[in-house]
């Protein structure tokens, strides 16, 4: 038997990169996957690929960031699917690259009510629902800049960090109620917001981030992926308040 058979997967920024990758093997895994996001160019090539893995999956046009559309695509998952077993909060952007000094309020203010405040939002009502289901799992995906600092991120940075603070907060006030709570902690992983960052396009700052890895490389969405369906699948049934690190060594030196 597969691994999430029958079991309902809502995974948000699930059109690309990590999300992508995810839903992908979730899929494949038996799971109803329900894709909550902007859509964008990338969601014909990435529904075709999740439907190819399992047919029962739904997209869901959500902008997490206003917290009447993640209640009403909550609910719409229920009404599809009759549950919500294991929820993915991974819709993130980037930052402006600047330092604190130079950082506009609205430059902040940006990065942490999409990376943080929405996934506060989400974990809101998918623990409302999982409360009244008397299990689930919850997954954030954080980084590995949650843990540590970066120069020019301090939204980014800090959102982060506060992913974990959330992950940590919601496993002690629901580990009772069966329901189990985890974050992940990529390294740099070749995804379009890597790209977008000018990061895989710049051959002297791609070497230069690559080199903070001891593997000397990106990381890859499937890697993250795999991370995932551990976390999501009774592998890891005493888990819970963790983070996993799937860095390619950097958090180690």
């Amino acid at each position: 038997m597969k691994k999430l058979e029958n079991k309902t997967v809502f995974i948000t920024g699930g059109l690309s990169g990590i999300g992508k990758a995810c839903a992908v093997a979730a899929a494949a895994e038996g799971a109803n996957v329900v894709v909550v996001d902007i859509k964008s160019v990338t969601y014909d090539a990435a529904m075709r690929e999740i439907h190819s893995e399992n047919e029962n999956a739904l997209f869901i046009e959500c902008d997490v960031t206003f917290t009447e559309q993640v209640k009403n695509a909550i609910a719409k998952t229920v009404e599809t699917f009759g549950s919500l077993d294991v929820a993915l909060n991974n819709a993130g952007i980037g930052g402006s690259g600047e330092r604190i000094g130079e950082m506009t309020v609205e430059a902040w203010n940006s990065v942490i009510h999409v990376n943080l405040t929405s996934v506060f939002t989400c974990m809101k009502y998918e623990l409302t629902q999982m409360t009244a289901q008397k299990k689930g799992v919850i997954v954030n995906m954080s980084s590995i800049l949650g843990k540590v600092g970066f120069a020019n991120s301090a939204a980014y940075v800090a959102a982060k960090h506060g992913v974990i603070g959330l992950t940590q907060t919601a496993a002690l006030e629901y580990a009772a109620e069966g329901i189990r709570v985890n974050a992940i902690c990529p390294g740099f992983i070749e995804t379009p917001l890597l790209t977008k960052g000018g990061i895989t396009d710049n051959e002297k700052v791609k070497s230069q981030i690559i080199a903070l890895h001891p593997m000397k490389r990106f990381g890859k969405s499937e890697e993250i992926a795999k991370g995932f369906i551990f976390l999501a699948t009774d592998d890891s049934a005493f888990v819970t308040g963790s983070t996993l690190e799937i860095d390619g060594g950097y958090l180690a030196q």
